[in-house]
């Protein structure tokens, strides 16, 4: 095969190998997150575990000045690149903290991240180590918490490159007989989800 030849056939073989590598569609999280979905997610945060650790954060932190929320949150950045790390190590190993772990374990790879949030916005527990410690800048919380004790929030979805997955995250206010105390955010492996749709299970 001549040198023109070549190059013809590697570029059509690249042309049928790159629809396989491209990103797949980005799902309808809508469609895909459905009210019996919520009333799961729901059934799973609207536990005593949830609610004592909120307003006992609550109680502790009160209504924190936006300075205390910044200097918690830069210390929460700071120590995710050092060893020491009290304040992760901290929040990471409280019992809200193992409950959503095991939350997330149980799962088997439906979620890929869940943490708490008290009423500044600060995390209370969590899963896993997020990027940062004060959600309270972001829609999550803003269309949640600060909005009412029935709000709910179903962020648009995000590929995520390095795992190869959609990821989407529903968040909704968590409330201690009708008076808002915090909100959640459960991030669905959307890929996961569509599989299991898929398989009717």
């Amino acid at each position: 095969m001549g040198p023109l030849k070549t190059f013809f056939a590697v570029s059509t073989s690249l042309m049928m190998i790159s629809p396989v590598l491209a990103e797949p569609m980005k799902p309808d999280v809508h469609q895909l997150i459905t009210p019996s979905i919520i009333e799961e997610m729901r059934s799973w945060i609207e536990t005593d575990i949830v609610r004592i650790s909120i307003e006992a954060q609550n109680a502790r932190l009160q209504k924190l000045p936006q300075d205390q929320i910044d200097a918690l949150d830069k210390q929460w950045v700071a120590e995710r690149e050092s060893d020491d790390k009290p304040l992760i190590a901290a929040t990471l190993s409280n019992p809200l903290s193992v409950y959503l772990t095991r939350l997330q374990g149980k799962s088997l790879g439906l979620y890929a991240e869940i943490f708490v949030m008290d009423q500044n916005g600060l995390n209370v527990g969590q899963s896993s180590i997020t990027s940062d410690f004060w959600q309270g800048d972001e829609a999550k919380f803003q269309k949640t918490y600060d909005v009412s004790g029935e709000a709910l929030f179903i962020d648009e979805p995000e590929w995520d490159d390095d795992f190869k997955i959609w990821r989407g995250q529903v968040s909704f206010t968590v409330t201690d007989e009708a008076t808002s105390i915090g909100a959640v955010t459960m991030e669905v492996n959307l890929t996961e989800l569509q599989r299991r749709v898929a398989a009717g299970a």
